[in-house]
């Protein structure tokens, strides 16, 4: 079976279910083989690593004005490829490739492949995708294995967690981007509830937006995570000053307490596949560090760890972990 990917959460989730795509996208990075796949995306913005996220915005900003989208399909490498599955999205164009763009380029070539579409919200949804491609890629046992695993996991945390009473569950906030200040959304308020926190910004579902720093300065949280869409831990530590910067982020509560940290959230938070586990896992020792042991460092750090990090790739940052 011919299967392509356009995104690097259903790259995962196929890989999952034990098949491997035949073509991927360009941002596809996991499983470590998904990088030897023909790429079959491109990207109209032109940053690199260094670009900062206000650099970043203002090119999404630029093209959304004057381009169909952020990223094109390879029609050419596509039809070569002749697909029987193609794994999309339809959650964000920002954040790839989508299934407008997709289904356009299905009308230009040959085969006529299934499109299968994503557009999770909450972890429910993730896993409901992982059963749902299963079934477009004839591993429907498999699926409910790979869900019924990742169930146990979850359920793992929420026992540990269940009995905190609600002044012990630390006021969180945590930014999938910092100019502008964007707070996540999606399925992050019910990882942070999970994890033993409280998320009053944003409900599950919600998507991430932008937020007011007032608004965020007034939320005052006791634990702040840091975790843009795209960023590894050096991007992170290149635009810290993003928020370090702004008036009154010494005053937060979580800044003179310490409990300010960095995640990945290229390959953890902002991935909705399999290591959307690993990240609650994360959360969880972060939130409430007396019941679970610290984070892997490959997916979080404390945000005073991260000078060092300024100077070297996201690839060296994050090790064999992504």
């Amino acid at each position: 079976m011919q299967i392509i990917t356009t995104l690097p959460s259903a790259t995962e989730m196929v890989a999952a279910l034990g098949r491997e795509p035949v073509g991927v996208s360009h941002e596809c990075d996991y499983p470590p083989s998904a990088a030897e796949a023909p790429t079959v995306t491109r990207s109209r913005i032109d940053v690199d690593e260094s670009a900062s996220s206000a650099e970043i915005d203002r090119q999404v900003l630029e093209i959304a004005e004057t381009e169909d989208g952020v990223y094109e399909i390879d029609v050419e490498t596509l039809d070569d490829l002749e697909p029987d599955v193609i794994v999309t999205q339809g959650m964000c164009d920002v954040c790839a490739v989508d299934e407008t763009v997709v289904a356009d380029a299905v009308d230009r070539i040959s085969a006529d492949p299934e499109v299968v579409p994503t557009d999770p919200h909450s972890v429910g949804d993730v896993l409901d995708d992982i059963e749902r491609i299963g079934r477009a890629v004839d591993r429907e046992a498999r699926a409910r294995e790979v869900r019924a695993d990742l169930e146990s996991r979850i359920d793992a945390i929420r026992d540990r967690t269940a009995d905190i009473d609600a002044s012990d569950r630390p006021r969180v906030a945590i930014f999938d981007w910092t100019d502008p200040a964007m707070i996540a959304g999606h399925w992050t308020a019910e990882l942070v509830d999970w994890a033993g926190g409280t998320y009053g910004l944003a409900d599950v579902g919600e998507r991430s937006r932008p937020r007011e720093w007032e608004e965020i300065r007034d939320y005052d949280p006791e634990i702040v995570i840091v975790a843009p869409c795209g960023f590894g831990l050096a991007q992170i530590a290149r635009n810290s000053a993003d928020l370090t910067e702004r008036d009154g982020w010494d005053d937060l509560t979580a800044v003179k307490e310490g409990r300010v940290w960095a995640m990945d959230g290229d390959h953890y938070l902002n991935r909705p596949g399999p290591r959307l586990v690993d990240t609650l896992e994360a959360l969880a020792a972060i939130v409430q560090p007396d019941r679970f042991d610290g984070p892997d460092s490959n997916i979080a750090v404390p945000f005073d760890e991260l000078a060092g990090l300024e100077s070297v790739s996201d690839t060296a940052a994050t090790g064999s972990s992504s």
